[in-house]
């Protein structure tokens, strides 16, 4: 199992073909709770979410919830990172949420989670 960052699916919902198949190779979909918000607040209109609304369930993606675990190793990896790194909130919750679950986490922005200790990251490249 793998957890997908938010710009993965940003990148498949603009089209990107490598993003497809990135997704459709993976034997479960799952996302944080934070992914999941952050790809609503990007919709433009109603239609733009019934499309992401249909992908998720077509997908059978998991929506993984903000525990109390995953709240305060994410507060822990922000105090510890915000001011050396600028790690922000959204990274610090997702990255927290693929630790609680021991699970790596696919995402184009590496640089954003190299600094999390433990994480499992796989790369994915929009443009190899």
């Amino acid at each position: 199992m793998t957890l997908v960052d938010t710009d993965i699916i940003i990148w498949y919902m603009r089209g990107n073909a490598k993003a497809g198949i990135a997704l459709h190779s993976l034997e479960k979909i799952l996302i944080s709770a934070v992914t999941h918000m952050e790809v609503v607040q990007g919709m433009r209109d109603k239609r733009e979410l019934a499309a992401l609304t249909v992908t998720l369930a077509k997908w059978k993606a998991s929506v993984l919830p903000i525990n109390e675990a995953i709240s305060n190793m994410a507060v822990q990896l922000v105090e510890r990172h915000f001011l050396s790194h600028s790690l922000s909130m959204a990274d610090a919750l997702i990255g927290s949420t693929a630790l609680s679950y021991r699970i790596p986490l696919l995402t184009a922005n590496i640089r954003h989670y190299t600094v999390i200790d433990g994480l499992i990251l796989k790369t994915f490249n929009p443009e190899v």
